[in-house]
């Protein structure tokens, strides 16, 4: 998605060989018009898939998600990291770890959200090692709901999480796959998807 990528160049900040920071256009300040694009690029991608249901993690996976819905014509939910009053009984939840923040989360949803009958699509901001993916995947597992794939709006496909994820059969779609932040420079991978095994 060149829109994005050129986002990437022109905003993107590499912080360390691990770290991107794009705090300009998609996890403080949000990009509308960037984010309605996205959003429509992953409801074409997925088109096909059925899905009954958008899941995400709460923040940054929030704004591409509300757009993947939109033209999905679907309900989004947000998996919180954090307990919330009005929320108590009823939960599904799953235990995932942030090397960014470095601390462990609990993630939870109310179970009458999704349903056997649902098939979800999950989207977040980034993914590196996959531990956000694995446990929002472990959410629509516990409602026995089935999971039609993963769009993701930045992939680090120098990180494990993506390869991992196509190793088990997941269909992961990423908008810009990067393959190093080497010497203060994004650099993009030339494939979109790798093929599993190649």
């Amino acid at each position: 998605m060149e829109l994005l990528k050129n986002k990437i160049v022109e905003e993107g900040i590499v912080l360390s060989d691990t770290v991107l920071k794009v705090d300009t256009f998609l996890n403080h300040q949000m990009d509308p018009f960037l984010m309605q694009e996205m959003g429509k690029e992953f409801a074409t991608y997925f088109a096909d898939a059925g899905i009954t249901k958008v899941l995400t993690i709460e923040s940054s996976g929030i704004a591409p998600a509300i757009m993947a819905a939109l033209h999905l014509e679907v309900p989004m939910i947000f998996a919180r990291k954090r307990k919330s009053l009005t929320l108590q009984d009823g939960l599904l939840t799953a235990k995932v770890y942030s090397f960014t923040k470095q601390e462990e989360n609990e993630i939870s949803i109310a179970d009458k959200f999704i349903s056997e009958d649902d098939t979800v699509l999950i989207i977040d901001d980034f993914l590196a090692n996959g531990q956000a993916a694995f446990g929002l995947m472990e959410l629509v597992k516990q409602a026995n709901a089935k999971v039609a794939g993963i769009g993701i709006v930045i992939e680090k496909a120098f990180q494990d999480g993506g390869k991992q994820l196509r190793e088990q059969g997941v269909n992961v779609y990423s908008l810009a796959r990067v393959s190093s932040l080497a010497n203060n420079k994004v650099t993009f991978a030339t494939q979109q998807i790798e093929e599993v095994g190649v």
